[in-house]
């Protein structure tokens, strides 16, 4: 009995029969794979994502952009080259609100803005400080509550367990960082408040002065937070908007500017033209009054003086408008010599019968 091999029944040594898969049967269809697996491979199973791929990387740029932003606005709280009139350096929250309020990181100012406005919405129609209360209340009978009926049941408190063995307390530099944040924001305040009111920019303190008779009408019929949501909405939207025209802005600006320079410029003409008219007319009146005053004084002189109504006669001078009149001795009438005649009263008929009417009788001596 010999060993010998069965008899080959002309089978394949291999199958030909495949498995079905999920990349056969693509394949069947395109050759190269779906898209879906090709993506996947190239991403190389880093990850599946629940977003497609193009809405994923467009969320992924635009938070790194929003995060380089906010740092660019951090960065940028540095103290400003410029100083105030006085001199005074400026603080380094000048440079961080123009940074803001000029749109120059435009979703971190977008962010702001809206967190803002929300904010004021929540203090308004949101309950917070019974909210606060409530959170209160509820943690701290927790807390009882465990506390005592951890000691009821086990003999130990709940509570005490989680105590940390060291209470957790704020850093020395950290308060001083923000002490020091805190009076550079205060002197902000404080400093622009004193440049608007002494003119620094006289356009600055126009758009105050505005602002203020706005708001001191608005409140009558406006709530606090209506006038704050206002106030907001003009501090970032007015430089956006300016930017955003700021050509057209620029040139209605500057006709008004020459308008106004020109109407100045031709009422300080007018008025120098008056007041040299005036000052003219003053002059003219007042040598004329002086020309007469010296008159005056002249003749009152010469009238005073021994022989002056001698050397007024002999000269013939005459009394022009505004001179002192000249008499001469023949203007005033003889003065009595004797006494009154009897039965005489008129002043006439004494003269007449006086000697120097040379029709009355000598006196009786």
């Amino acid at each position: 009995m010999t060993d010998t091999a069965p008899p080959k029944l002309g089978l394949p040594q291999q199958s030909e029969f495949k498995v079905p898969t999920l990349e056969s049967s693509t394949n069947m269809d395109n050759p190269n794979g779906s898209p879906a697996l090709q993506k996947a491979r190239d991403s190389g199973f880093a990850g599946v994502s629940l977003l497609p791929r193009p809405i994923g990387e467009n969320v992924k740029n635009q938070s790194a952009k929003t995060s380089s932003e906010f740092r660019n606005l951090a960065d940028s709280r540095t103290s400003p080259n410029k100083s105030a009139a006085s001199g005074q350096p400026l603080t380094h929250y000048h440079s961080f609100f123009y940074n803001l309020l000029s749109w120059e990181n435009p979703r971190a100012t977008s962010i702001s803005f809206l967190t803002t406005v929300l904010f004021i919405f929540a203090a308004r129609y949101l309950p917070a400080l019974r909210w606060t209360f409530k959170v209160l209340y509820i943690t701290l009978g927790s807390t009882a509550a465990l506390e005592l009926g951890g000691k009821m049941i086990f003999s130990q408190g709940l509570a005490t367990s989680f105590r940390p063995k060291k209470y957790y307390t704020i850093p020395r530099e950290a308060l001083e960082a923000s002490l020091e944040d805190v009076e550079q924001l205060i002197n902000f305040f404080v400093i622009e408040f004193q440049r608007i009111l002494f003119a620094e920019k006289p356009s600055h303190t126009i758009a105050a002065f505005a602002t203020s008779l706005v708001s001191y009408w608005l409140i009558k019929f406006t709530p606090f937070w209506g006038l704050s949501l206002i106030t907001v909405s003009l501090l970032y939207l007015g430089p956006l908007v300016y930017m955003s025209n700021k050509e057209f802005i620029d040139h209605n600006l500057e006709n008004a500017t020459n308008v106004v320079n020109a109407q100045a410029t031709q009422v300080k003409d007018l008025a120098g033209h008056h007041t040299s008219r005036a000052m003219e007319t003053t002059k003219a009146y007042a040598g004329d009054y002086a020309t007469k005053a010296q008159g005056y004084i002249g003749s009152a002189r010469g009238n005073t003086s021994p022989g002056g109504a001698k050397l007024g006669a002999m000269s013939g001078a005459k009394s022009g408008p505004g001179d002192a009149p000249v008499y001469q001795s023949s203007d005033f009438p003889h003065a009595p010599k004797q006494e009154p005649v009897d039965g005489v009263m008129s002043h006439q008929e004494q003269y007449e019968k006086s000697p120097f009417g040379g029709q009355a009788e000598a006196a009786a001596s």
